[in-house]
């Protein structure tokens, strides 16, 4: 059903993975070849091609996640992916940050951490209802 609890974890990957597009994850100086002086630089979902793609490819999977919910094997497999695409998410944005001189992190640089919070936890709320059923059906 869409009224399960992994519906809200996923629903959580879904709205942080649009505002980390709405809000800067750190910001900091970047030398430019033709610059003599730094340049500041704010780091967020679009301004890198694979921060992008990452980032709306986690955005489109949790969201047809949560329509699958007929098929939760699927349902498994597809929140698998996403623990694996919001982990690389997350190690894209430390490597763009350590390209900085000084990145500052901002308040909102939790987000990709919260993608990765609702992708895990739709993954263990998933695993008990298919769990449910299946000691239901043995009871029969």
């Amino acid at each position: 059903m869409i009224q399960r609890q992994q519906t809200l974890w996923l629903l959580l990957s879904t709205a942080a993975a649009i505002f980390s597009f709405m809000f800067p994850f750190v910001v900091g100086d970047e030398m430019q070849q033709n610059s003599p002086s730094p340049v500041r630089t704010v780091i967020d979902a679009g301004s890198n091609f694979f921060l992008l793609l990452l980032t709306g490819g986690s955005l489109i999977l949790s969201t047809v996640i949560i329509f699958l919910f007929k098929n939760r094997k699927q349902q498994i497999w597809l929140c698998l992916l996403g623990i694996l695409v919001a982990g690389l998410l997350i190690l894209l944005y430390v490597m763009e940050m350590n390209k900085l001189i000084k990145p500052i992190p901002a308040l909102t640089s939790v987000l990709p951490l919260f993608i990765l919070i609702g992708y895990f936890m739709a993954y263990r709320n998933i695993r008990k209802d298919e769990k449910l059923v299946k000691s239901l059906d043995k009871l029969r």
